[in-house]
């Protein structure tokens, strides 16, 4: 039995913007002494079922779960699944939804990127994506590969920011909506972030709509925001989960497990999914 067992509760691999494989995120995991992980890609379930195939190799838990956002205005509100019927025909259909207008996302963006002299090829920002669920991070990859920039805060702050000349918006998703695929999913729904969106005034609403939880412990909350977090948690009789939010080689300075949570947040998690059952 594992003594100090944790876990990091916000994993991304190729199923969305990350660039760890199943395998590979199992193995940075076994390599950060983790008891348990979440894969919460964007969008997309498609790493789940082989992840989970392969905990008994690496002795390493795995909590399905996905990353879903709603957006508003110039800015966008994450909402974490943990514990979701990955298989779940209605979540899929969405999701399938979902990823049809990603892709014609970024078909428009490279488009427009195009004319500003950037030419890229979708296929080429891909490499080995299992479903093209593309993103804004793919492409300014694919801008940094190409030596049109010099960094991804460039790509972001010059061309594919919320205000940049290439951006497009996303497909506009309603927070209830977001609240009732991860809830009819079986899920237990946890807001990402919470420090970054600082938009404290919708908690209360969320709750009324199913929250469970908030994202407390993450790379860019500070000590205050970590500690302002947990005890709105406890106010709201929630729980205050974390993770690292990795994306592997997409995201370097982010290390998994650099983020961790008691292994007793993964046993709150299953409860509250047996009360929402």
């Amino acid at each position: 039995m594992k003594l100090n067992r944790t876990a990091d509760l916000h994993i991304h691999t190729i199923a969305s913007d990350g660039t760890y494989t199943p395998r590979q995120a199992l193995e940075e995991a076994q390599r950060a002494g983790l008891t348990a992980i979440s894969i919460t890609d964007h969008d997309s379930v498609e790493s789940l079922a082989e992840v989970i195939s392969l905990e008994d190799e690496y002795g390493i838990e795995v909590i399905p779960g996905i990353e879903l956002s709603v957006e508003m205005g110039n800015t966008e509100m994450h909402l974490l699944g943990y514990y979701i019927d990955y298989q779940d025909r209605v979540l899929l259909e969405r999701l399938f939804e979902l990823r049809k207008n990603r892709i014609a996302r970024a078909g428009e963006m490279l488009l427009r990127l195009e004319k500003m002299g950037f030419p890229l090829d979708m296929d080429a920002l891909l490499p080995g994506q299992m479903t093209g669920s593309i993103g804004r991070l793919h492409i300014a990859h694919g801008l940094l590969r190409s030596g049109y920039i010099g960094s991804i805060h460039e790509a972001f702050k010059k061309y594919i920011g919320n205000d940049g000349p290439a951006y497009v918006p996303k497909q506009k998703l309603e927070k209830e909506e977001v609240m009732e695929m991860i809830l009819h999913a079986g899920g237990v729904p946890v807001l990402a972030h919470p420090g970054q969106l600082n938009r404290d005034e919708l908690i209360p609403e969320l709750i009324d709509l199913g929250l469970a939880g908030l994202e407390a412990f993450y790379p860019s909350h500070s000590r205050f925001k970590t500690n302002h977090y947990v005890e709105l948690a406890r106010h709201y009789n929630i729980l205050a989960t974390g993770g690292s939010d990795c994306h592997g080689a997409n995201k370097e300075n982010i290390i998994m497990g650099e983020v961790r949570v008691p292994y007793q947040v993964v046993l709150d998690l299953k409860e509250k999914r047996k009360i929402g059952e």
